[in-house]
């Protein structure tokens, strides 16, 4: 039952039994009231005649019968023994009957006065019963009841009909101050289930200072969790973007194991794309030694620094257990610092396999002249060994600093127009005897649509000595060509020779650092193995990109593209 019906049957029932109490006690009260007041009467009647009998000589039943004819009340006139000496009314006091034990007689005898109300005989009608003491004589006087009832029937009626007017004014009034007090509270809780539902709650004015005071309290429950919910809002905003931005993958999991937070780090090292839902975490991880990861931290197990091979991939994994919460994982990738620390081994080994071959040729060679006397012929010979080995070592430091230069962004290009032409003929002209010696003729061709180049006059110079004297180098009895053409908003400078070319898994890996297809025979034609590799970062620097093209015994083709100013 709603309030307000609660409330009209709370007051109903209270008005109903506020009423009934009222006319019953009113009813009793009232009839009280006019015994007492009847009884009065009757004794002042009984103490008149008492008074007459004592002054009459004669026969009092003539003044009996006059009185009782004037009043309708019945008499009778007895001894102190109690017995009828007179009475008009034979059938219920006949003369001669002793009435002593009698409640209104025995009192009178006693007290001097007495009264007694009540139904003599199965059909007789109540009566009230006055006797009063006067001398050696009682006289009782008898009235019946019926009128008194008559006017408490009466007056029960009246109160009867106000009460149910009363009920029905209460009722109404009870339903109209139900309603008026309902009508807010169910505002009030239309209200805190909009605050619960996280919408925008609308507060009832009811008038009413109780359910004023209960609204004002919910309005300030209201703004205080808003302004709570605002902050942990933006704390977990906060929160979940720094956890996207971290180069760690963080995945977090219930306790269900079912996944609740992945962070993009996360998802890209474990190949799911974004918006794709990831598997709960038992069955994230296909690698055994993952899946043991997990299971030990679902048992409350913390994992620390972890290595794991997953999908090729080098992972330091850290997992922490949450109790009931579940389970957060830390993934760090290492496999590109385990790729650098891979090519740091390699480059160092690399370094010092170059270093070792000149340093051994001129530790050989000097040990040999200071012991031994040798000819001047030999001495000579000795000596331009020591320095060809010197020079190709200091070709091999100053290669190795020029691409550590560029390599940390210590050097930037200049760009301007270069004359193609011009820079490619300055280096065929500074190669020309080189190249005169292994028999390869030097060819240079360029278009008119491709004249200039916007380089760093230096850089260009320097990636067409590197590409030339790697053709001559692989190309005896040959021809190397440089050219170029205009493509794609810039201009791209190529070297091209008919060598004996390089195989297909060569090819890719030609611009790495010392890499060799031949290693025995470019040390020995005094090579780095750094000129391709010097090559590709000077070009990427200007913007632009580099590729090789290559057929097993007709040749390679190193391009170098060069954007113009403003290209995209």
């Amino acid at each position: 039952m709603r309030f307000a019906g609660r409330l009209v049957a709370g007051t109903v029932a209270v008005l109903f039994l506020t009423v009934a109490v009222l006319v019953w006690t009113a009813g009793r009260t009232l009839r009280r009231n006019l015994e007492q007041g009847m009884a009065h009467t009757l004794e002042n009647e009984a103490r008149v005649l008492a008074t007459a009998a004592a002054g009459a000589d004669g026969d009092f039943t003539e003044a009996l019968r006059r009185f009782q004819e004037s009043s309708s009340h019945r008499v009778a006139v007895l001894d102190e023994a109690g017995v009828v000496l007179v009475t008009l009314d034979s059938a219920n006091s006949p003369r001669g009957e002793n009435l002593r034990d009698l409640p209104e007689v025995a009192a009178a005898l006693k007290k001097g006065s007495g009264a007694d109300s009540r139904r003599e005989g199965p059909m007789a009608q109540e009566e009230l019963h006055v006797a009063v003491r006067a001398g050696m004589r009682v006289i009782r006087v008898s009235a019946p009841t019926a009128p008194l009832e008559a006017v408490v029937s009466e007056a029960r009626g009246a109160m009867l009909g106000a009460a149910v007017l009363a009920l029905l004014f209460g009722s109404l009034i009870a339903l109209i101050a139900g309603r008026s007090i309902a009508l807010p509270l169910t505002q009030i809780t239309a209200a805190a289930r909009a605050i619960a539902q996280g919408q925008l709650p609308r507060f009832p004015r009811s008038g009413i200072p109780d359910i004023d005071s209960l609204v004002q309290a919910l309005r300030q429950m209201h703004r205080q969790t808003d302004e709570r919910f605002a902050a942990l809002r933006a704390e977990q905003a906060a929160s979940a973007a720094l956890v996207e931005s971290m180069v760690e993958g963080v995945i977090a999991a219930d306790g269900r194991g079912r996944i609740t937070t992945a962070n993009v780090a996360a998802r890209r090292l474990l190949g799911y794309e974004a918006g794709v839902t990831l598997p709960d975490l038992p069955t994230l991880f296909r690698a055994k030694a993952a899946r043991e990861v997990v299971d030990a931290v679902r048992e409350g197990r913390p994992v620390q620094d972890r290595q794991l091979e997953v999908d090729g991939r080098t992972l330091l994994v850290n997992a922490r257990p949450l109790g009931q919460e579940g389970v957060v994982l830390v993934l760090h990738d290492l496999t590109e610092l385990r790729r650098l620390e891979n090519v740091r081994r390699d480059f160092v080994a690399n370094v010092s396999h170059e270093l070792k071959t000149p340093l051994t040729s001129i530790s050989g060679y000097a040990e040999t002249l200071l012991g031994d006397s040798a000819d001047p012929a030999t001495t000579e010979r000795f000596l331009q060994t020591i320095v060809s080995n010197a020079r190709r070592m200091q070709r091999l430091v100053d290669d190795l600093l020029d691409l550590s230069r560029i390599e940390a962004g210590r050097w930037q290009p200049r760009p301007e127009a270069v004359e193609v032409a011009a820079a490619a003929r300055e280096v065929v002209t500074s190669l020309a005897d080189r190249a005169a010696a292994r028999g390869v003729t030097l060819d240079v061709l360029v278009p008119d649509d491709a004249t200039v180049v916007y380089a760093d006059p230096d850089a260009l110079r320097q990636i067409l000595t590197n590409l030339v004297d790697n053709s001559i180098r692989h190309a005896p009895r040959g021809v190397v060509t440089c050219s170029a053409r205009a493509l794609n908003g810039g201009v791209e400078v190529s070297v091209s020779d008919n060598g004996s070319g390089i195989s297909g898994e060569h090819l890719p890996r030609i611009f790495e650092r010392f890499y060799r297809v031949d290693a025995s025979r470019s040390r020995e034609e005094g090579g780095t193995g750094l000129g391709l590799s010097i090559v590709k970062h000077l070009t990427e620097a200007h913007g632009g990109r580099v590729a090789a093209e290559s057929t097993i015994g007709q040749g390679t083709t190193i391009r170098c593209w060069f954007p113009n100013p403003g290209a995209d």
